[in-house]
């Protein structure tokens, strides 16, 4: 079978996303009716089975697990209190708020998993008040969207969870190697927000007044929570006292806890909670479900490994083939949301990556740097229409504009990461996940 004459069917899956059809209903259409005209009616049985071996599949309990987490603490007001302590601590620097921004992004990060989600609680707060602090809009919602993309980096990642299933990579080790990425971009965002401040102090007004030594401190007491919460996931991994599933449980608690103590655990709101974690957690197991059986559709048809052959065969050296698939990743990120591009790429370029001596969580890592770009570029980025949302009179132009100047840093990061390796892989090689 010639693999290229599967292409009207990739062309169907562009089309039904472009119509807004959910990703895992799309690529399962598109796979089916693939399957059905090149392989045979029996190979839809697949889908069955991996739709039975996913769901009761003991390595994805985290993901109900850790979206329960993210969405208990969303309930409260941890986010406001980050954002608030951020503030308090960063005061005198130049542009305080837009780097307190970018911090209380990270430490929600570490308890979240998800980037819309991360960008919704810390803009919704975070936005309003910049704006009323005298903070150009374009720098207010473009660093809040570019934030909030950490989201999907710093563990616990539903992304990395997504990746590591399709690829058969160790989750945990992917975890352990968004860390220090993670924080490199907290320092290229920070550094961005300098240097543009720089360039035009009209984006930013005069610098606040010094603030109290005892308020400082005050404002940590609601930082310990969130702060305990991360050690008791991350820790544990690390330590190798619990997998990543058992952590998962440990944070669920753990929020749960602190919603709990925090007086924001309502018969409502828990409700809500579970409501939404029910939701999320059926549309993601149906999104492995549908990326498996169209990447066992797309093995049958033996398109990654001519993919891979073809890639493999260039007479070029490695790095610029990498360059080339950076070249691709953010042009189709113009075009595909996060998920598309982990359920319908990843399968396709990561035999061609592992062949040409590429470690497998190091490209989770730069894939996810890619989909952060995915996620804050026009005309799909979710984070932009997400603080469309959740913020009242907000421009569109104006988080357009805003989130494009941020692509620059993550750009950069990936340049990093590329260069030198180890930034992502220096962790699990210390922890022998490697």
């Amino acid at each position: 079978m010639e693999p290229l004459s599967f292409l009207p069917f990739f062309a169907l899956l562009l089309v039904l996303l472009a119509t807004g059809t959910p990703v895992a209903v799309a690529t399962g259409l598109a796979a089916s009716l693939g399957a059905l005209v090149f392989i045979g009616q029996g190979a839809l049985t697949q889908l069955g089975v991996l739709l039975f071996a996913q769901a009761s599949n003991f390595v994805l309990l985290m993901v109900p697990l850790f979206i329960l987490m993210g969405e208990a603490l969303g309930a409260t007001r941890i986010g406001r209190d980050l954002f608030t302590a951020a503030q308090i601590w960063l005061g005198r620097v130049p542009g305080a708020l837009p780097i307190g921004t970018i911090f209380s992004c990270a430490g929600f990060a570490a308890v979240c998993g998800s980037s819309p989600v991360t960008a919704a609680t810390i803009g919704s707060v975070a936005v309003p008040e910049m704006m009323r602090k005298g903070y150009a809009p374009r720098l207010a919602f473009g660093v809040t969207a570019a934030g909030g993309t950490l989201g999907i980096l710093i563990p616990p990642s539903v992304s990395l969870i997504l990746y590591g299933i399709i690829t058969e990579t160790s989750i945990g080790a992917l975890f352990m190697a968004g860390i220090g990425p993670g924080l490199m971009l907290v320092t290229l965002l920070s550094l961005t927000v300098f240097y543009l401040i720089w360039r035009n102090p009209g984006l930013a007004p005069a610098r606040s007044a010094p603030i109290d030594t005892s308020e400082r401190w005050t404002s940590l007491k609601s930082v310990i929570p969130v702060s305990l919460l991360v050690v008791a996931v991350l820790g544990s991994i690390y330590t190798g006292i619990a997998t990543a599933t058992e952590a998962a449980a440990v944070g669920a608690f753990g929020a749960l806890l602190i919603a709990f103590l925090l007086g924001s655990l309502k018969r409502e709101v828990m409700r809500r909670i579970l409501d939404n974690t029910a939701r999320t957690t059926a549309m993601f197991v149906l999104l492995v479900a549908t990326g498996l059986f169209s990447a066992f559709v797309l093995s049958r048809l033996g398109i990654p490994q001519a993919t891979a052959q073809a890639i493999v065969g260039l007479d070029v050296p490695p790095w610029g083939v990498m360059i080339a698939i950076n070249v691709l990743l953010v042009g189709l990120g113009m075009f595909l949301d996060p998920m598309s591009i982990l359920v319908i790429v990843v399968p396709v370029l990561f035999p061609a990556v592992v062949q040409l001596g590429y470690d497998p969580v190091w490209f989770g890592i730069l894939v996810t740097l890619q989909i952060e770009i995915a996620a804050i570029s026009p005309p799909v980025g979710f984070n932009l229409f997400v603080l469309r949302t959740v913020v009242a009179d907000a421009r569109m132009a104006d988080i357009i504009r805003g989130g494009l100047i941020f692509v620059a840093p993550l750009l950069v990061g990936i340049a990093i990461l590329m260069i030198w390796p180890d930034v992502a892989l220096f962790l699990p090689r210390m922890m022998d996940l490697k």
